[in-house]
């Protein structure tokens, strides 16, 4: 008996990705007639297409994961979900699984409007990346599929989630702030618009409360609206002399802001981020932050995804993933 063919076999004899043929054998819309027909012929020499045909048909599974997230989160230099999505979807591939990504327009989600993959019964559970409305997300649960919410939780809902510890990062970071002579110490984040922003300020708030210092209210800022579009930074009148912001985004607009009514960072202020993502070296000065560890949280996720896929009914409930604090030149200490 020779040698089982596997789908890198036939990846390797065609010189394609292996996800590639994967998506091919799986009849998925994201490749082109020309190329799947051409995969599913090759397979067929090979021995391969009877197999894999057999293996669906008796788990009764699709092996592919539909992912979900919402626009609002992909603007210029967004790049934070497409890493984390590149992390799932590389530890799903490693169990075997491949992704449907999906982006979902703002006027898709206010009307509730649902990705075919998932109304054709395509995929096998659903991951959302990414907050979203509480009527979508109830119109995405409503189809039954095995779900995890990756990046944040809602407490509405009793859905498996894994999202980094927010709450014990910022309260971390904020403690370097203070055991760096800061006490004067401002937030820049809607604490209405995602659960992420709201822990990311209850940790900075512990952390004054601990050490005895007062939270002044003109000195909490938002930087976008309820619905996370990203708004003007209005400074107060009187700066503290250090903002914890919520993600390095809003640390990079706050500098700018701070650069451009005259103020120098970190001389005059300092200012911390949270992500490590691209606008935190991208910023004059380089932004000191909390690195969120993107590969475990996809780690996470992907096999949370796949147990309870093939084990039934089985919960987690809320998985705290452990970032750290990367120093760079956005912090001056007080004398």
């Amino acid at each position: 008996m020779g040698k089982r063919v596997t789908m890198k076999d036939i990846a390797e004899k065609l010189g394609v990705s292996k996800v590639t043929v994967s998506k091919a054998l799986k009849d998925s819309p994201d490749i082109s007639s020309s190329l799947k027909e051409k995969i599913i012929k090759t397979a067929q020499e090979m021995g391969y297409i009877y197999n894999a045909k057999g293996r669906m048909l008796r788990e009764n599974l699709t092996y592919s994961i539909g992912v979900i997230s919402s626009e609002k989160y992909y603007g210029k230099d967004d790049y934070f979900y497409i890493d984390l999505y590149k992390h799932l979807s590389n530890s799903l591939e490693k169990l075997g699984f491949t992704t449907t990504f999906n982006i979902i327009s703002q006027s898709d989600e206010n009307e509730l409007s649902v990705p075919n993959a998932l109304l054709e019964q395509k995929v096998d559970g659903v991951v959302i990346l990414g907050q979203m409305s509480l009527d979508y997300i109830q119109k995405i649960l409503s189809y039954n599929y095995p779900t995890v919410f990756l990046d944040f939780y809602c407490d509405k809902f009793n859905v498996d989630c894994v999202i980094t510890d927010n709450f014990y990062a910022t309260y971390e970071i904020t403690n370097m702030l203070i055991e760096q002579g800061h006490t004067k110490i401002g937030f820049v984040g809607n604490i209405y618009a995602t659960s992420s922003i709201q822990d990311r300020f209850l940790g900075f708030y512990k952390a004054l409360l601990e050490n005895k210092i007062d939270l002044n209210k003109d000195w909490i800022i938002k930087d976008r609206d309820d619905n996370n579009n990203f708004i003007d930074i209005v400074l107060p009148k009187n700066l503290p002399t250090a903002f914890v912001c919520n993600c390095d985004k809003t640390a990079y607009l706050t500098i700018e802001k701070l650069k451009s009514s005259g103020y120098k960072v970190p001389d005059d202020v300092s200012v911390v981020g949270f992500d490590d993502s691209l606008h935190a070296v991208l910023s004059q000065p380089k932004i000191t932050t909390v690195r969120v560890n993107l590969e475990e949280m996809g780690r996470r996720t992907a096999k949370m995804m796949v147990e309870k896929i093939k084990q039934g009914e089985k919960h987690y409930g809320k998985m705290l993933i452990k970032g750290r604090i990367i120093i760079r030149e956005s912090v001056k200490a007080l004398k």
